[in-house]
């Protein structure tokens, strides 16, 4: 494994250059205080420390920053600041989301479409549970039963890389999502499960996306194990975003909790392209 120090500094040069890149995602601000002692690339690459330290929650995250690499920040800011400016920048981790895709051109046109529920609480708290829900929190069903929260609904490329998600209440429809997440992609195929299959979804995607949907009900006998074998990679993409608690809902609001993903899926996406170590 990669010593903390060097994903830290892997993960603030890829950070800090593209915010020198990019000046004009620092024009949200509307002091005239531009120069913060405390930089944007500092606030991004803590939150992206949270895989690396191995931590669920971003405020375990801040605490292991500060008591090991305090001295590597010349003006500390505290907890409740910090997470402030991480939740105001979300546009610009969304743009790193991006770049990460854009650094290893991906020639197949070939993705996978699938969702991944998001509960906001255990299953025997769903009849009661308050939280988020003036935010779009809903109940949901997937092939292990009920819950209570989110659908994060992704296109991903057949090597693996993230290109795009969504996160909608729990009760979307796969299906709805598809031509909003074919704004990643300029066409080609698609493979995804039954809720990809209806012929208003298929000709939608077609006429506007151009981009034709293969479900293994329809690929016939002969390809359906080679589709079968080719959504093993979303799996195992679902599952490195488990394993950086992708579905561990501790913020308290809907932009806390997309902005808190966004992260993950580029934590993501930088380790799977070889851009930074883990």
């Amino acid at each position: 494994m990669v010593p903390i120090v060097d994903q830290m500094i892997e993960r603030s040069l890829f950070v800090s250059d593209y915010l020198r890149d990019h000046p004009h995602l620092a024009q949200w601000r509307t002091s005239n205080n531009a120069a913060l002692a405390f930089t944007d690339a500092e606030v991004i690459t803590m939150g992206l420390m949270q895989g690396g330290l191995g931590v669920d929650t971003l405020k375990k995250t801040y605490s292991l920053i500060a008591a090991t690499f305090r001295e590597w920040f010349p003006r500390w800011i505290a907890y409740q600041q910090w997470l402030a400016r991480l939740h105001a920048l979300s546009e610009g981790i969304g743009r790193l989301v991006w770049a990460s895709v854009q650094i290893t051109g991906q020639a197949l046109r070939v993705y996978v479409f699938d969702s991944k529920p998001i509960p906001v609480c255990q299953p025997i708290r769903q009849g009661r549970v308050r939280l988020l829900r003036e935010d779009g929190a809903y109940f949901g069903k997937t092939k292990a039963g009920w819950f209570f929260g989110f659908k994060l609904h992704a296109v991903i490329h057949i090597s693996g890389v993230v290109l795009d998600a969504v996160l909608t209440p729990g009760n979307w429809a796969d299906g709805k999502l598809a031509l909003r997440l074919c704004e990643a992609i300029d066409g080609g195929i698609g493979l995804g499960d039954t809720s990809y299959g209806g012929q208003p979804v298929q000709a939608e995607l077609a006429e506007e996306a151009d981009l034709l949907v293969i479900t293994p009900g329809a690929a016939g006998k002969r390809r359906k194990t080679l589709i079968s074998c080719l959504r093993e990679r979303i799996e195992t993409v679902f599952s490195a975003l488990w394993s950086l608690f992708v579905d561990r809902v501790f913020s308290r609001s809907w932009h806390g909790l997309w902005n808190t993903i966004k992260l993950k899926v580029l934590q993501y996406n930088l380790c799977h392209q070889g851009i930074v170590s883990q």
